[in-house]
């Protein structure tokens, strides 16, 4: 009999106006310390975001002190498990948006879309006056989307305001329904949709990883599997760990198939971004594979070396 995964991981995020930021990070950084959580936190203006992970103590002592905030008494959170910790550190950094989409008047508190139960999500994207669309970045919806939606095909959500304008035609008259992965890009790409004037906007509430959560499998509409920002990869129905595994050169998801791949060599590269590095590059990466296997046998984990640590940075990921 398989033993319940005993460590918590939980994604949140709350729009609201908090001035005070900074004020928080230091008490933040040591409760989570304390507490032997990891994973990222954001802190902005507009509010917080972020998915940590720890123990169910650890990350309900957390929760508590982010809703013991004036502005954030309102949190939720979405949860699922894993057999071993998601993240290698903590990290509580200070941004200009908890969410980047470059279009700073855009405000969720002041509008939004109309939120939709994930029970009720089905009926909604199966209206033919409904178009659908996954607002997440290109290398995410590969790994998996709803059935019929549209793949604006962006490699950053700070390019999502420019294919909305650009496709006018597509929206105009028509029901708007947008998704992500646990629903804050939703906020924002409803709130700037409608300050456009667009009038039937909607958004599924709490994202993909609700809606995964709640809809039985046999009435899905979801097809493959949900990526997620964390060693996890990805997730299946019920949350349960999905088969993507990680390229460790250039960050992106690889099905069992793609691991399959001539050009992908555990790592060092995949088939996405074999002809991309130098010899030199391969080198570093194979040295870094070399180690991290070495400190599997030990028991440890290997967290990489600069190079890798600046690769992830570059992909610019959005955590939702």
């Amino acid at each position: 009999m398989n033993e319940t995964p005993h460590i918590v991981v939980a994604a949140l995020y709350h729009f609201a106006r908090f001035e005070r930021f900074a004020e928080l990070q230091a008490p933040l950084t040591q409760i989570c310390e304390a507490n032997g959580i990891v994973g990222t936190l954001l802190l902005a203006s507009e509010g917080i975001n972020g998915t940590i992970a720890g123990t169910r103590e650890g990350i309900d002592s957390i929760l508590s002190y982010i809703r013991s905030q004036p502005e954030f008494a309102e949190l939720e959170h979405k949860e699922s498990f894993a057999d071993k910790l998601p993240f290698y550190r903590l990290k509580v950094r200070l941004k200009k948006e908890i969410v980047a989409m470059g279009v700073p008047e855009t405000d969720p508190t002041k509008i939004v879309g109309t939120y939709v139960e994930p029970e009720d999500w089905n009926d909604l994207i199966d209206d033919p006056d409904t178009v659908v669309i996954d607002t997440r970045n290109d290398y995410e919806i590969k790994v998996g989307t709803f059935k019929n939606a549209i793949n604006p095909e962006t490699d950053a959500f700070r390019e999502f305001p420019d294919w909305v304008k650009r496709n006018e035609n597509l929206l105009k008259g028509k029901k708007i329904a947008m998704f992500c992965t646990g629903g804050i890009r939703c906020e924002k790409s409803t709130a700037y949709v409608k300050s456009l004037g667009y009038d039937d906007v909607f958004h599924l509430k709490g994202g993909i990883l609700k809606y995964l959560e709640n809809v039985p499998q046999e009435e899905s509409t979801w097809d493959g599997e949900c990526f997620v920002f964390d060693e996890r990869v990805a997730v299946k129905h019920g949350l349960e760990l999905g088969d993507h595994k990680l390229c460790r050169a250039c960050r992106h998801p690889l099905s069992p198939e793609d691991l399959r791949s001539d050009k992908f060599i555990a790592g060092i590269s995949c088939h996405n971004c074999y002809d991309q590095y130098t010899d030199e590059d391969r080198q570093r990466f194979a040295e870094r594979q070399k180690q991290s296997e070495l400190a599997a046998k030990r028991g440890k984990r290997h967290i990489g070396d600069d190079t890798v640590k600046k690769l992830r940075a570059s992909k610019k990921q959005d955590n939702a």
